[in-house]
């Protein structure tokens, strides 16, 4: 049974939240194909979790930074760094592979590991034994990394990697909904938003620092902070127990379940998952290969390129961290959510297209700035729309697993149209492969439109 919503409430408090939900979902949604999370006060304080202490919200945020900082600094600039060392003319083919595989390995685990962990019982709660052993395995993953060699090495190491990762992110995701009131979900999730731009420019500026010849720095210094941040979390909380051992068994239908969600019948959210699906796609084909358009589109040598790339992420948040704050305030203060997306994703567009045409460093390090507003927008309400249109609460780690792909996706989509859109007229086309990411955002802008249930 999941812990009662308030430590002096009755104990089947949250059995009583759960029935509620049962009927909501049974009633609530037959306009728009979706069971709205219910309302137990007009506050929105409704949660499936146990009310927490004063310091979850902070350390919730910290941990955040945290897996950031591993895996976002390691993926964004740690093993591109290795890859144009390892092999500088096919730096951009190899990053490919990497990222191409990883993503299949964090695309297949995410909605498995969601849906394990809405069946996990043990006294260590749901979420608890997957933040733990998921921040452990994906430093098991950075260790392989810093002394990697060779290209098989580089993708050993990052899918061992993405699996942790996959792991700590599901659980964080599954915590938005299960014990962040919807009232406040928007601004907790500008907040984790910012915490994460904190976190991309801090390990890039470590990275820069870092020597040429000193890769284990690269890996190992963003690593072992981030690790150490993330495991804050697993002391910081109380966590749902589930001791009902009736559980229904897992079939292959019920494993193969956890990818999908009928679209006819939940089609809000089925719109909101489109509409994330590609303004990621833009934003994957930004920032991965961001160094390599500094380079051979900027024309900056490969010494300086991290020191400007170091810089461009910090323009970039700028934009975020002011755009996601007002924005993340805006959206809780008069419940839109949906504008807000709308417009942050024209923003995000006009930001790439003014990369493009930049005549300079300086010109590129505005467009940056743009990108970040949009992006910071778009961030700060995203999680929370999302949340709003889960088709069950209960079961929010597999829905929420399932939300995922439309994130990892783009992993694996990026990398492989990126082959043929940079070999348009002779090869590194990254103009070609930007305007494509202005296209996929533009899409993205269309795709929230429909949405019916949310504002």
């Amino acid at each position: 049974m999941s812990a009662p919503l308030d430590p002096e409430a009755p104990a089947d408090g949250a059995a009583a939240l759960e029935q509620l939900i049962d009927q909501s979902a049974a009633t609530g949604a037959a306009s728009n194909g979706t069971a709205p999370e219910p309302d137990l006060d007009p506050n929105g304080e409704a949660i499936l979790g146990q009310k927490q202490r004063g310091w979850f919200l902070p350390v919730f945020v910290i941990a955040w930074f945290g897996i950031s900082l591993s895996g976002g600094t390691i993926g964004g600039a740690s093993v591109p760094r290795a890859l144009a060392v390892m092999d500088n003319a096919h730096k951009d083919s190899n990053l490919a592979i990497v990222a191409a595989i990883g993503g299949v390995v964090v695309m297949i685990i995410t909605p498995l590991f969601g849906r394990l962990s809405d069946r996990t019982r043990s006294r260590f709660g749901i979420r608890r034994p997957w933040l733990l052993w998921g921040t452990l395995l994906s430093m098991v993953g950075i260790v392989v990394l810093a002394f990697s060699t060779s290209l098989p090495m580089v993708i050993i190491g990052w899918c061992i990697g993405q699996i942790g990762f996959g792991a700590v992110a599901m659980a964080q995701h599954a915590m938005l909904a299960d014990q962040i009131p919807k009232r406040i979900r928007a601004r907790i999730a500008a907040a984790v938003s910012v915490s994460a731009g904190i976190a991309t420019i801090a390990g890039t500026q470590l990275v820069a620092l870092t020597a040429n010849g000193a890769q284990w720095l690269w890996f190992l210094v963003p690593g072992v902070i981030g690790t150490v941040l993330s495991l804050l979390l697993v002391f910081a909380f109380t966590d749902i127990v589930r001791t009902d051992h009736a559980i229904e068994p897992l079939d292959v239908k019920a494993i193969l379940s956890s990818y999908w969600l009928n679209p006819r019948r939940y089609r809000d959210f089925a719109f909101a998952w489109a509409c994330r699906l590609l303004f990621t796609i833009s934003m994957i084909a930004m920032s991965l290969y961001l160094l390599y358009f500094i380079i051979d589109h900027l024309g900056v040598p490969l010494k300086q390129a991290s020191g400007v790339q170091a810089t461009t992420i910090v323009w970039n948040f700028a934009g975020l961290i002011v755009s996601t704050i007002l924005f993340g305030w805006l959206s809780d203060k008069f419940r839109r959510r949906k504008l807000i997306v709308w417009v942050s994703c024209i923003v995000a567009a006009a930001g790439l297209l003014l990369a493009i045409l930049a005549p300079s460093e300086q010109m590129f390090f505005v467009a940056a700035l743009i990108i970040g507003v949009g992006n910071g927008a778009y961030s700060s309400v995203d999680v929370a729309m999302m949340t709003e249109v889960l088709p069950d609460f209960r079961n929010a780690g597999k829905d929420l697993g399932v939300v995922a792909l439309s994130y990892e996706l783009p992993q694996i989509i990026v990398p492989v149209m990126a082959v043929p859109i940079l070999a348009i007229g002779g090869g590194n086309n990254y103009g070609a492969l930007w305007i494509a990411a202005i296209i996929a955002a533009v899409l993205g802008a269309i795709a929230v439109l429909p949405i019916r249930s949310v504002r």
